[in-house]
């Protein structure tokens, strides 16, 4: 059995080296992209075995701008996929994947790109692998499969036109013989209207294929779907899981044909989640909000309408902050610190409790034993939820530390080489 390999779909999230986390201030010279750095180049190994790039990011869509510059997005076409992540100065065998961003259009009645832009998008920027045009069904219901006269037309619409474009995809690629490998998508609302996509787009002739639309369901839901395909699939074919994460079923996923995944959930649930902000390899840690008088919207607010002194809220957030850093420095007893933390969240009004948790942090001092560049580099500024560079910070420590759970489960079981 192959690796299962993990890719991180990029939205041009990096950090600046510059940045000085005292002072709170950048280099006045940096450049964005050019000087700062994505998380293959910040850790060692990379955490990850490839990149998903999507189109919408780059080129963005009909009244929507995407999350590349003009500039940038001219060099991506020009260089080159791994010139401009710089995989080659790393020295980094990363894989590049390009998609359509599904998700992104999925309201519309048709996809917004042709065939023919996919192909270009792809061939230009040299990917060495690229999803073809899809489609989201919206909704997923196994009843179906005993009813298919239920079955909503917008549905079985929606997966027609898919295997549809996957077959011109397929053509397309063949015709300009093209060097990145295609891969088909396929959607369904039910275990066996899955299996009949891979089933179609297999007669097509593809042998990778991305299982589209599963972000939303239950684990119960994506198994029972992979049960079904498996029975489907050729020796030779490979699935792709767009958008899942399941950490503790890949062996599952594996055995039923999966190969790849790809997810952004480690590094978002640093900066979006309510609980599991800063990873370890057995759970994980509530990282502790010290916002930013200055740069955090709200706080502003709270100052411009008079409800909150300004001049005493930066007392109170230097206070918190320098009493955090004197406990991890070990020069000051926790109790200060936690001390200092709930007078800031009672001057900001922050309604949620989090006192436990965050002394549960604090305790921890799990930065002190992490390996990970990020943790070695910053210490106890990797568990404050303040402003991008910390928190994207966490997220990349949070993909090296997946990439660890990773290898936990799959070892023991299965025998992979991780």
């Amino acid at each position: 059995m192959s690796r299962l390999k993990f890719y991180f779909p990029d939205s041009q999230d990096q950090i600046d080296p510059s940045f000085d986390f005292y002072s709170e201030e950048r280099s006045p010279f940096r450049v964005r992209q050019r000087d700062d750095r994505y998380a293959h180049e910040v850790l060692c190994p990379a955490p990850y075995d490839g990149l998903l790039v999507s189109k919408p990011i780059v080129d963005g869509m009909p009244g929507v701008p995407g999350k590349y510059t003009e500039a940038q997005r001219h060099r991506l076409y020009r260089e080159g996929v791994r010139r401009f992540f710089r995989l080659e100065q790393q020295g980094k065998n990363l894989e590049m994947m390009g998609d359509c961003g599904a998700f992104t259009y999925a309201r519309d009645d048709q996809p917004p790109y042709s065939v023919d832009e996919v192909v270009d998008f792809y061939q230009r920027c040299r990917f060495d692998a690229g999803v073809s045009v899809d489609h989201v069904v919206f909704g997923y219901d196994p009843l179906m499969d005993t009813s298919p006269s239920a079955v909503p037309e917008e549905w079985t619409r929606r997966q027609q036109l898919t295997l549809s474009l996957a077959a011109e995809f397929l053509r397309q690629h063949r015709r300009e013989r093209c060097d990145f490998e295609p891969i088909g998508v396929a959607h369904g609302w039910s275990p066996q209207s899955y299996a009949a996509s891979v089933r179609q787009l297999q007669s097509i002739g593809y042998r990778r294929i991305a299982m589209g639309g599963m972000v939303p369901l239950k684990t119960h839901a994506i198994m029972a779907i992979l049960s079904d395909v498996k029975e489907e699939i050729r020796c030779d074919t490979q699935l792709h899981l767009l958008g899942v994460t399941r950490p503790a079923y890949m062996h599952q996923f594996a055995q039923c044909g999966v190969t790849s995944f790809d997810s952004t959930s480690p590094f978002v649930q640093a900066f979006m989640d309510e609980r599991d902000n800063y990873y370890t390899i057995s759970g994980s840690h509530v990282a502790i909000r010290v916002p930013q008088v200055d740069g955090n919207t709200r706080l502003r607010q709270l100052v411009n309408a008079g409800e909150v002194d300004q001049r005493v809220a930066r007392r109170l957030e230097g206070d918190c902050l320098a009493e955090i850093r004197h406990y991890a420095a070990g020069t000051s007893p926790l109790s200060a610190a936690i001390e200092a933390i709930g007078r800031y969240c009672a001057l900001i009004g922050d309604k949620k409790d989090r006192m436990p948790q965050y002394t549960e942090t604090l305790e921890s001092r799990a930065w002190e034993t992490c390996k990970c560049n990020v943790c070695r580099a910053i210490g106890v500024e990797v568990v404050l939820f303040r402003g991008a560079e910390r928190n994207r910070r966490r997220g990349f420590h949070n993909l090296h530390v997946f990439e660890q759970r990773l290898a936990r489960e799959l070892s023991p079981a299965t025998g992979q080489s991780v």
